[in-house]
């Protein structure tokens, strides 16, 4: 946990956060418009989880890890393990809205699910998906 805290990544974790907050108003929005048109929750989402997930990849990618790196070898095994993550988080998001949405609005769960995956998929990124290192 101190290596999330360090000043070294100061910056990397500022553009995180920020990508991670722009993605999540991103989904949100597509949440409550899927909402409006009469979409069931567990359906609203699926759709809000993929587009959030689409646009924060290619953020996150980009400007967060700065990783411009855009071989095909290394975008396919960045695609993959980022995939595996997206299964993780996507089957855990379900199973808390199933679990949950008959006692708390879907957005506030989706809320709390995100903010439980926050540290856990920063800490992925930086050392399996976006590693330079091990993915020269």
């Amino acid at each position: 946990m101190k290596s999330f805290f360090s000043a070294a990544r100061a910056d990397t974790r500022a553009r995180y956060f920020g990508i991670g907050v722009t993605a999540f108003i991103v989904e949100l929005a597509v949440l409550f418009a899927a909402q409006a048109a009469g979409a069931p929750g567990i359906l609203g989402v699926t759709i809000s989880f993929f587009v959030g997930l689409c646009v924060s990849f290619l953020l996150q990618k980009t400007i967060a890890f700065k990783d411009r790196r855009f071989h095909k070898k290394i975008l396919m095994s960045q695609t993959l393990l980022y995939v595996a993550l997206v299964i993780c988080n996507f089957g855990f998001t379900i199973a808390a809205v199933w679990a949950l949405e008959n006692y708390f609005p879907v957005a506030l769960i989706r809320t709390v699910v995100l903010a439980t995956t926050v540290v856990g998929n920063y800490y992925l990124y930086r050392t399996w998906i976006f590693n330079s290192d091990r993915h020269p």
